[in-house]
């Protein structure tokens, strides 16, 4: 069934995408689907000028959403990605999640363009936190987590691109391919000759384009490309 996109995982040089349905199948909620947090709270919560005017009402949300992220355990789509790059095929993986799942899944080159919402610190002294008590820093400032709000630029990006120049292939997976930067990375490596592969429960716009697409649950297209590099 995956013996095509295997063949073209074991020439090496791939480098996956990943987006929120990649961590649904860990009990994370996504952002844009039904009951997804945008539905429940309003793009606002993210917003960086309503952080800074209400920092009492997002801590309240970090308070209710950000535990589950704390307490949930990477899938089978995490551990394999990490599989992969422990065998050499895997360059990197480039993240718009801020869940820390890949880390957790043992992965090493992790591009956090969206930052990790494990890590805090105030934006006036730079103290870091783990998780903090109170979101004022003894200095007076604002303790924030190291996640890119609406209205800030991503980071990493540098990085990212340097990634997708070397990449022979991009695996696009649980992303629904519509927020940028991360929405441009299916044309760039078409542009380099690249071999493109989407897989997400839902259709994209970019579907044409892709050299592979499967319409499946990530775990169970996970389990299932598992099997092949299980032995190796």
């Amino acid at each position: 069934m995956l013996e095509e996109l295997v063949e073209i995982i074991k020439e090496g040089n791939v480098l996956a995408l990943t987006g929120a349905g990649i961590s649904t199948n860990s009990g994370i909620p996504d952002f844009r689907g039904k009951n997804g947090l945008y539905e429940r709270y309003g793009h606002e919560i993210f917003d960086y000028g309503f952080f800074k005017r209400y920092p009492e009402k997002f801590y309240d949300f970090v308070k209710k959403e950000f535990s589950k992220m704390y307490k949930a355990k990477c899938n089978i789509s995490h551990r394999l990605l990490a599989r992969l790059e422990d065998l050499g095929y895997l360059i990197g993986i480039i993240t718009q999640n801020i869940d820390n799942l890949h880390f957790k899944a043992g992965s090493k080159n992790v591009v956090e363009i969206h930052g990790n919402a494990s890590r805090f610190y105030c934006e006036r002294c730079g103290r870091k936190y783990s998780f903090p008590e109170k979101y004022y820093c003894k200095c007076g400032g604002i303790i924030r987590p190291d996640i890119v709000f609406f209205g800030e630029n991503v980071k990493n990006l540098d990085y990212a691109y340097s990634l997708l120049k070397e990449a022979n292939t991009l695996l696009v997976m649980g992303s629904s391919l519509q927020v940028y930067p991360a929405a441009s990375f299916p044309l760039l490596i078409k542009e380099n000759q690249g071999n493109l592969v989407i897989i997400n429960i839902d259709s994209t716009s970019y579907d044409e384009f892709a050299d592979l697409v499967y319409h499946m649950d990530l775990n169970e297209f996970s389990k299932i490309l598992f099997r092949y590099f299980e032995e190796e």
